[in-house]
């Protein structure tokens, strides 16, 4: 049974959390890719940022719903609001980065992987080795490892 080791791409670009979004944008479109880990200075794992987080950065934000009760107004989605406000506003990574990341070990099965992604609609899993980013497994390396091809990045 194939394992996340077996079709990780090995060579896993990163970025540092006080990286500007304009350079992660650069180093998405240069690498072609979907998405990267976001490390501290000593390389441990601290968040990932896809492209969903950049577009996100751009959308339109939504006003929160206001009831009116006797004479008070009470806003619903508050603290939505704030956080939407705030990553419309960020400039760097960590601003906009997932900080609860989802992540696998090099001993993960493929239908874990699958199950993982599917269920929870995650599309990028670093790999893990003792908290050290060692790989990353995406959508095109589940596609490609169910049509029994080698990684590209190895």
């Amino acid at each position: 049974m194939l394992k996340a080791k077996d079709i990780m791409t090995k060579d896993v670009i990163t970025v540092k959390s006080d990286s500007t979004v304009e350079a992660l944008a650069r180093v998405l479109m240069e690498h072609r890719i979907s998405g990267v880990p976001v490390v501290d200075g000593s390389g441990k794992l601290v968040g990932i940022v896809t492209e969903n987080d950049l577009i996100t950065q751009n959308k339109r934000l939504h006003i929160p719903t206001v009831i009116r009760l006797f004479d008070a107004f009470i806003l619903l989605g508050k603290g939505k609001m704030e956080d939407e406000i705030r990553r419309m506003a960020a400039t760097n990574v960590d601003e906009i980065c997932t900080k609860q990341v989802v992540s696998i070990t090099e001993e993960t099965s493929l239908e874990e992987i699958a199950t993982i992604m599917a269920e929870q609609h995650i599309h990028l899993l670093p790999v893990l080795r003792n908290g050290a980013v060692v790989g990353i497994v995406g959508k095109a390396d589940m596609v490609r490892a169910m049509t029994n091809e080698t990684p590209q990045q190895q």
